[in-house]
C-alpha cells in the first residue's frame, strides 16, 4: 500500500519552500502561469534557439521579492521541457563576473542536462572510447576551433588513461579545476610516448572561454537542443571596482551576443538584476562617463555600452495584478490541501485581504498566505478567517506531518 506521505511529498516540498521564502524549480513550475506575457516572449526565444541554432539572451530587472528568481526557475523548467541543458548560477564573491575562469567552474557545478536530477556532465563520458564518434568530434573541435589546444590533449589523455588518479585530475580540469600545462604534457607524453608542444600555452585569465566553448559543444553533441544560462543576482556586479565592472559587462556581452572567443552556439542567457542597479550603479557610478574616461578599445567600449543599454531598457517585473495574485493564492491553497491531505475551503477574498495586509512584496504575501493556511489546518481559524467546513479526516494525520508554526515577526 502506497504511503499517503509519499504521494504528497512534492506538494509538501513546495509548501516548505514557499513558507521559507526560498524559490525552487518545483515552485517555479507550479507558478508558470504568472507573468504570462514575458514568459511567452522567453518561450518564443527558446523555441528559436532550439529549432534554429541561433544564440542570444536578455536582461530582466525587478525589485527585491517581486519574483525574479521564481521567473528564472520557471524558465529552467520550460527549457528542460524543450530538451535543453540549463545552468543556473547566482553571482557572488565566489562568482565574480570579471573572472570567467571562476564563473566557468560555478556554471559546471550548476549545469543540468535534460532528465538528469544531478548537475554535471561526467556521465557523458561513461563508456566513451577514443574512437567513439562523439570523442572524435570533440577532439577535432578542441584541436581546430579553440584559442589553445590544451583541451585536445586533456580529452585525449582522459580517454586513454587507465590510471584512476589521472582520470580524476583530467575530468576535474574539464570541470574548471585547471591543471598546470606541464602536468598535462607529462601525462600525455607518458600515455602516447609523444612530446607535446601547445600551439599556445594555456592561461586561465586569457583562455577560460575555451572551456565555455567546449562545454557548449559537449552539450549540443550529446543530443541537447540548446543551452540556457540563467544568472541571478547580477546586481552584485555593482560592488566590483570600476575596471572589474567594465570587464563584467564585456563578459555579459559575450553571452548575450556570442562572438569569439566564446562563440557559443544554440545558447540563450538571461541576467536578472535588482531594479536599483540602474540608479545606484549605472547612474550613481556614472558608467557611461567611465567609458569615455577609461576607454579600452572601440570594440570593447561598444560592447560595454550595448550591455548598459540592455540593462537600462530591460523588462521590469512589475507587481502582479489582483487577478494574478488571486490565481497564485488559489494554487497555494490547492498545494497546501494536497500536502497535508485536507480541504482548506478558505474564502479566497478573505485570504487575499489578509495576505495583502502583511506587505506589498509578492514574497511576503505568499509567505503570509502559507502561514494563514497553516493556522487554518492546525486550529480551524486564523484571525477572522475560518475553515468553511471541518471534517474529522482533516486531522487524521500523524502530528509530525503538521507544518511548524512560525512567529508573526517573520512577516
Amino acid at each position: 500500500m502506497v504511503n499517503q506521505n509519499d504521494n504528497n511529498f512534492n506538494a509538501r516540498h513546495m509548501i516548505e519552500a514557499l513558507r521559507s521564502g526560498i524559490p525552487s524549480r518545483e515552485v517555479g513550475y507550479c507558478f508558470s502561469f504568472a507573468r504570462a506575457r514575458i514568459m511567452r516572449e522567453i518561450g518564443n526565444e527558446l523555441k528559436k534557439v532550439a529549432e534554429g541554432g541561433q544564440s542570444g539572451g536578455m536582461f530582466v530587472s525587478g525589485k527585491y521579492g517581486e519574483g525574479k528568481t521564481h521567473l528564472l526557475n520557471t524558465v529552467f523548467n520550460m527549457a528542460q521541457e524543450k530538451n535543453m541543458a540549463v545552468s543556473f548560477v547566482s553571482l557572488s564573491k565566489e562568482t565574480p563576473f570579471d573572472k570567467p575562469y571562476m564563473v566557468y567552474s560555478k556554471v559546471v557545478q550548476n549545469t543540468y542536462l535534460p532528465g538528469r536530477p544531478l548537475p554535471g556532465f561526467g556521465h557523458i563520458f561513461d563508456g566513451m572510447t577514443q574512437k567513439s564518434p562523439l570523442a572524435l568530434e570533440l577532439c577535432e573541435f578542441c584541436l581546430k576551433h579553440l584559442e589553445t589546444d590544451k583541451l585536445y590533449y586533456v580529452l585525449k589523455s582522459y580517454l586513454a588513461t587507465e590510471d584512476v588518479d589521472e582520470k580524476f585530475m583530467l575530468m576535474a580540469d574539464m570541470e574548471g579545476d585547471f591543471m598546470a600545462n606541464a602536468t598535462v604534457k607529462s601525462i600525455y607524453r607518458r600515455i602516447y610516448s609523444e612530446k607535446v608542444n601547445f600551439s599556445e600555452n594555456f592561461n586561465k585569465f586569457r583562455h577560460a572561454w575555451d572551456y565555455f566553448s567546449f562545454l557548449n559543444q559537449l552539450i549540443l553533441k550529446s543530443g541537447c537542443s540548446g543551452w540556457v544560462l540563467l544568472f541571478d543576482e547580477a546586481e552584485l556586479v555593482g560592488r566590483l571596482s570600476k575596471k572589474a565592472r567594465q570587464s563584467s559587462y564585456i563578459n555579459m556581452s559575450r553571452f548575450i551576443h556570442p562572438e569569439k572567443p566564446a562563440n557559443l552556439k544554440s545558447a540563450y542567457s538571461i541576467f536578472a538584476f535588482n531594479a536599483s542597479f540602474i540608479p545606484d550603479v549605472i547612474e550613481g557610478k556614472q558608467e557611461y562617463d567611465n567609458i569615455e574616461q577609461n576607454p579600452i578599445s572601440p570594440e570593447m567600449d561598444r560592447r560595454i555600452k550595448t550591455v548598459l543599454n540592455h540593462i537600462s531598457t530591460a523588462p521590469q517585473l512589475v507587481p502582479l495584478n489582483r487577478d494574478e495574485i488571486m490565481a497564485v493564492l488559489e494554487k497555494i491553497q490547492e498545494l497546501h490541501g494536497t500536502a497535508y491531505n485536507w480541504e482548506p475551503g478558505a474564502d479566497m477574498e478573505e485570504l487575499f485581504s489578509a495576505a495583502e495586509r502583511r506587505g506589498y512584496l509578492l514574497r511576503t504575501r505568499i509567505r503570509a498566505a502559507v502561514e494563514i493556511l497553516d493556522q487554518l489546518y492546525q486550529y480551524g481559524s486564523a484571525g477572522d478567517i475560518k475553515v468553511n467546513k471541518l471534517e474529522e479526516a482533516s486531522y487524521s494525520e500523524e502530528v509530525s506531518d503538521a507544518p511548524p508554526e512560525e512567529p508573526d515577526a517573520d512577516f
